[in-house]
C-alpha cells in the first residue's frame, strides 16, 4: 500500500486499529423488563402528561410517579423498593 493510500486510510477511519475495547458495565440498580404487554401504560401516559403540564418539575409529579412505579413493581416489571428509597 502507498504512503498515499495508507495515509487516506487513516483519514478515513483514523481509530480503526489503535482503538482500546469498551468494557460495558451494567447500572446500579440493573436492568427492568420493558412493559411490552402496557400493563402500566396509562399510568405511564398520565405521568408524562403531567411532566408535560408542568414544565418537566416532576416534583409536580409525585403522585403521579409513585402510581406508576407502583404499578411496574405490582407486575413485576422492577424490583420491590420502599418508597422511601425512592425518594418518596
Amino acid at each position: 500500500m502507498s504512503s498515499n493510500s495508507s495515509m487516506a486510510m487513516q483519514l478515513i477511519f483514523p481509530h480503526s486499529h489503535s482503538q482500546k475495547s469498551f468494557t460495558p458495565t451494567p447500572p446500579e440498580k440493573g436492568s427492568f423488563p420493558l412493559d411490552h404487554e402496557g400493563l402500566c401504560k396509562k399510568l405511564m401516559v398520565k405521568y408524562m402528561q403531567c411532566l408535560r403540564k408542568n414544565d418537566n418539575n416532576n416534583s409536580e409529579c409525585r403522585k403521579e410517579s409513585q402510581d406508576y412505579l407502583g404499578c411496574r413493581m405490582d407486575n413485576n416489571l422492577m424490583a420491590k423498593e420502599e418508597w422511601n428509597k425512592l425518594g418518596f
